[in-house]
């Protein structure tokens, strides 16, 4: 008998002792917070798609993470945003008090090794969540009205007739798209990559210096939605990220209306799953257990928040969240590709290592 209580008081003592510990370290959470801002990096300049999905999050998280810390966002704009992702990786802090986005095709990049500059490893970020799976969104291809090209047929097979596209870096959603088209496809496209940021991107297609450029639907609706008006000097010629049409664009070509053959779908398919990591934020690698919870936490309940919804409605942007769980996932879905495929993936993406000239 005396066992029996024994155990039921020691039972009672270590049960006390965890939930002793579980508070000290929500309290440590929340005063590591309150004493310190929390920074957000984004791996491209201001007015594109990843700055204001960035300024909406930086908007509304705070109040879910413990402590309520002041939220900064900070531009670090290169090379498609791995200037960003490297330095995430290897240079910033491993505290918790910082985390960034980049590009969505980052960790298929890395997992391809087609970029000899990438430093990282993207199963070893500390991958918080993305605000968007692209389940609602889709990649488009714009292109001048005045342009020579007038349709996807103009480019298929053979003939003079090229779409001169723009981009950014090696690594970023924009080129790896084109040369998917390009080089998987058998598309005529000539691909100018180096710009900045997508703000000069849009400047750049608007002056004629480029015939266009593919950017997701939500990140126009934000950021040009005269592109999207019957006005417009810009039309869409094609459609890609997903496997059926989207609902506000049933006349306009799939990328898969052109891939005939079993490894050109195959390629699509790891382009497409690569792509529901839409805009993702991740924390460098070795940040606390506990820290990186809350923020997982945090990002989690925010993505449910009614008024986190609502004005991503009214900034017209894609909201169909996906946890930092769930991202790994997918990364090892990319990593578990067969090789041949990943083999000519790889290829491709290392195909425009050279700088184009641009237009004068």
């Amino acid at each position: 008998m005396r066992n029996i209580q024994f155990a039921g008081v020691a039972g009672a003592a270590l049960a006390a002792c965890i939930l002793s510990a579980s508070s000290a370290k929500a309290d440590d959470v929340e005063q590591f917070y309150k004493s310190r801002p929390l920074e957000i990096l984004v791996g491209y300049g201001p007015g594109g798609g990843y700055d204001v999905y960035a300024r909406h999050l930086a908007r509304h998280i705070t109040r879910f993470i413990p402590g309520k810390p002041t939220v900064v966002v900070r531009n670090m704009p290169g090379a498609g945003s791995l200037v960003l992702a490297n330095h995430l990786y290897n240079a910033a802090p491993k505290d918790g008090s910082t985390f960034g986005i980049f590009a969505r095709d980052m960790a298929l990049s890395a997992i391809l090794k087609a970029n000899k500059n990438i430093r990282f490893d993207p199963r070893k970020f500390g991958w918080i969540g993305t605000p968007a799976s692209a389940a609602n969104d889709v990649y488009l291809t714009f292109a001048r009205k005045d342009a020579k090209v007038k349709s996807v047929s103009d480019i298929v097979g053979k003939g003079e007739k090229v779409l001169v596209l723009g981009g950014t870096g090696l690594g970023s959603a924009g080129n790896d798209w084109a040369l998917l088209l390009r080089d998987g496809l058998g598309l005529r496209i000539k691909l100018i990559p180096g710009y900045r940021g997508s703000a000069q991107l849009f400047v750049a297609a608007e002056r004629g210096e480029i015939d266009g450029r593919s950017l997701d639907y939500s990140a126009v609706r934000s950021s040009r939605p005269d592109w999207l008006k019957s006005g417009s000097p810009m039309r869409v010629l094609l459609q890609f990220g997903r496997t059926t049409r989207h609902p506000d664009f049933t006349n306009v070509p799939l990328a898969r209306d052109f891939a005939d053959t079993p490894r050109k779908l195959a390629l699509l398919d790891l382009a497409e799953l690569s792509n529901t990591l839409s805009r993702p934020f991740a924390a460098p690698p070795g940040v606390p257990a506990d820290r990186l919870a809350a923020l997982r936490k945090a990002f989690d309940a925010m993505g449910k928040d009614a008024a986190y919804i609502a004005e991503g409605k009214k900034l017209r942007v894609d909201i169909s969240p996906m946890s930092g769980k769930q991202m790994l996932a997918v990364i090892e879905k990319l990593a578990a590709f067969p090789e041949p495929v990943r083999e000519q993936m790889r290829k491709i993406r290392s195909a425009n290592k050279k700088p184009v000239k641009k237009k004068k």
